[in-house]
């Protein structure tokens, strides 16, 4: 396998794992009221609404102009994300959380295997292009547990499993075997 083979391969890899975040994270949030989109557990935890707005703005931040400028912009302000400013209503937050999606795949679907090992900064702290893909998924993968987590919480018995549910690995497993001729 060629360089270019392995490189475009991975690029679209990664698009399909933050796709499958995007998709975890928007199918459990669409399970709950807005009431309980914007309820925390405690003082010191986030609710749904908080973690959206900062993923919506670190994805805004960190892909935006990636190649070229740093990935914590100066019109970010981190700390603002972690509260919800007066009358923010659930569909505001989701318009932050799409514009932040937004910019990622439309970066994402630009880079080429050319730009792979180049080199990019994130605070000032220098990645290349596969170290900041790897961050910013785990980042993403981070926040989408702690999202469905707190939807599973609220919902209780009447949530929607999002992958296997309890009981179903056996017969998941005799689907994706018969689908796939063994």
């Amino acid at each position: 396998m060629s360089d270019e083979t392995l490189g475009r391969h991975y690029l679209e890899e990664i698009v399909s794992i933050f796709r499958y975040q995007r998709r975890l994270a928007e199918k459990a949030a669409a399970q709950l009221s807005e009431e309980q989109l914007f309820t925390s557990l405690d003082e010191e935890s986030n609710s749904i609404a908080i973690v959206m707005q900062h993923m919506g703005g670190n994805l805004r931040s960190r892909w935006r102009d990636f190649l070229t400028t740093d990935g914590e912009k100066p019109d970010r302000h981190r700390d603002t994300e972690f509260e919800i400013a007066p009358g923010t209503t659930a569909a505001d937050v989701q318009e932050r959380w799409r514009q932040g999606w937004e910019i990622l795949f439309a970066t994402l679907e630009s880079l080429t295997p050319d730009d792979l090992l180049k080199t990019v900064t994130i605070r000032a702290e220098p990645h290349t292009v596969i170290q900041a893909l790897e961050r910013g998924l785990s980042h993403a993968a981070y926040h989408t547990g702690q999202i469905v987590q707190l939807a599973r919480h609220f919902k209780g018995d009447d949530w929607q499993t999002l992958s296997v549910p309890k009981g179903g690995s056996e017969a998941y497993l005799r689907r994706m075997l018969e689908k796939h001729g063994r």
